[in-house]
């Protein structure tokens, strides 16, 4: 019996494998990267441009000239090699990728650390460096080495208040930020986490230093990805086995905060009531999804924030079903700004980015120092606390009288 990653990968954990990927994905930042060392190896063609992403999410629109020409390097040969191209506006990576573009049994490799993400289809999906992309580029496969894997067990029913945010927040906190490192995390359990939650949980795998994080396909997955046109076999878990297995009761999660200035430390929001903020930030690869919008929506309507608050949709598709169902509406009157499609202020590039000294809550996944501002201090949380946040200007438990 196999665990998922054995499964995909056709080999023992331990083992090295030889891999055809069926989707490679990069952006404007690693995309770049990716092209200096595939001229480098003199590779002239791409071996199969059709199964070749490549998204503009990072610094978009462009925030000087040496970005504008870098991406305009990378735009040109894009559009020359027939690769699948989405320029500025269109959204993070991962979400993009996630609205249609990944099947369950997959492999999915991209330029970016939390590629995992795409593990919520019951793919396996990984990050690589820029010239392991560029070599993916060249011959259309790599070599992975099959990870161990970790089963978390998710069973029950969130409770009012409570994300699949905070689920991904305890399970880092319990694993620790290297308790994973090269291992596969599966994530199972008799729960009703939908695709919106499972991607949030999956993304964040890589922070407790997993090689990916995996959801076997069921009828969630199904319904979800026939809404973009795609018919997806589900998977049966077998009887494999375990380097580590650990249950979460999600009736007992409560709203939790990762504080600065590690993913791991992870306490309840309770404990940090009261901490004055400067800036409140949502979206990103890990709640910027439009049910996050809607939850941040439903807690702020009709009502004013009471500190700068920053919202970028994951996506067109997002910001587009924000707009029809007045959940954008919502949002700019409360007094949030809206920012482009894209990563935002996440890796402290442009649209946000807090001053020194600053304090700041975000629905991220990362609160490394000086990631977000040189400086500044960042906690972690769902997208209702940071709603309940915003309308305090200090941490707030979701739930408390406003």
């Amino acid at each position: 019996m196999s665990t998922l990653s054995e499964r995909i990968l056709r080999g023992a954990a331990g083992s090295f494998v030889d891999v055809t990927v069926d989707r490679a994905m990069a952006h404007d930042g690693s995309g770049i990267q990716a092209l200096t060392a595939f001229r480098e190896m003199e590779a002239e063609e791409i071996r199969h441009p059709e199964r070749i992403t490549i998204i503009y999410d990072h610094i978009v629109p462009a925030n000087n000239s040496t970005t504008a020409d870098l991406q305009a390097e990378l735009r040109r040969f894009t559009l020359e090699k027939g690769l699948d191209f989405h320029d500025i506006g269109s959204g993070v990576c991962h979400q993009v990728m996630s609205e249609g573009r990944v099947l369950p049994g997959e492999v999915v490799v991209g330029a970016d650390s939390h590629t995992c993400t795409m593990g919520a289809f019951g793919a396996f999906a990984t990050g690589v460096g820029a010239s392991d992309m560029a070599s993916i580029w060249a011959t259309g496969g790599t070599w992975l080495k099959v990870p161990e894997t970790i089963n978390i067990r998710l069973e029950g029913r969130l409770p009012r208040f409570s994300e699949p945010k905070d689920v991904a927040l305890r399970y880092v906190g319990m694993l620790g930020a290297d308790g994973a490192t090269y291992k596969a995390i599966e994530f199972t359990g008799d729960n009703d986490i939908r695709m919106e939650g499972r991607l949030t949980i999956s993304n964040m795998a890589v922070e407790a230093g997993a090689k990916t994080g995996l959801f076997y396909a069921d009828g969630e997955t199904c319904r979800y990805l026939k809404g973009y046109g795609l018919d997806a076999e589900p998977q049966k878990a077998e009887d494999c086995g375990y380097v580590r297995e650990e249950t979460i009761e999600l009736d007992d999660v409560e709203p939790v905060l990762a504080v600065p200035h590690r993913v791991d430390m992870v306490r309840p929001v309770s404990d940090l009531e009261g901490t004055p903020l400067d800036q409140v930030f949502v979206g990103t690869c890990t709640n910027g999804r439009y049910e996050d919008l809607k939850r941040f929506a439903d807690v702020v309507k009709g009502k004013r924030v009471k500190v700068r608050t920053v919202v970028v949709p994951a996506s067109r598709a997002v910001l587009l079903r924000a707009m029809e169902t007045g959940v954008l509406r919502d949002i700019v009157e409360s007094g949030a700004a809206i920012g482009t499609p894209g990563c935002g202020p996440c890796l402290g590039a442009h649209q946000g980015v807090l001053g020194e000294g600053e304090v700041g809550l975000s629905t991220a996944n990362r609160n490394f120092k000086n990631r977000m501002g040189v400086g500044a201090e960042y906690y972690l949380s769902s997208p209702t606390t940071a709603a309940f946040s915003a309308l305090k200007g200090e941490i707030a438990s979701p739930g408390e009288r406003l």
